[in-house]
């Protein structure tokens, strides 16, 4: 007989939509295991990952939008979605706070993730059964 106890995850994020299949895949996987009752406790975004959670993202019309279907995905499913505030600013992406901290002319974090530290990392290792790594690979 199946084992049907629900496990917690956490899934981390390295590559970026457009040139990895990081962010598809781990989509893929997180719809099948909330499908299966399985809880994703937080994704984190890190390395060029962080692009996922761009605001301008702006893929041509016959592309799926893999930030828009993260962010409804997130939204849906009440699931934290942290970009590396480090890997974030590197890369130029904001929030509010962060354009106001270092006087830039506009913010572009696609709502509902949020910018953080490695805590939430640590956090999400610490309180999950397990962690996930989807990285750009090559």
């Amino acid at each position: 007989m199946a084992d049907t106890s629900s496990e917690t995850f956490t899934l981390v994020i390295t590559g970026a939509p457009y040139s990895s299949q990081a962010p598809q895949t781990a989509l893929g996987f997180a719809r099948a295991a909330t499908d299966a009752g399985h809880r994703i406790a937080r994704v984190f975004l890190y390395g060029d990952g962080v692009h996922l959670a761009s605001a301008l993202c702006t893929p041509p019309s016959d592309e799926t939008h893999w930030p828009k279907e993260w962010a409804s995905f997130l939204e849906h499913h009440g699931i934290p979605g942290i970009a590396c505030i480090a890997s974030a600013l590197r890369r130029g992406l904001v929030n509010e706070a962060e354009r106001k901290r270092y006087a830039l002319p506009g913010s572009n974090l696609l709502h509902p993730f949020e910018i953080a530290g490695l805590g939430e990392w640590v956090e999400g290792r610490r309180t999950s059964a397990r962690t996930l790594y989807f990285h750009a690979g090559g």
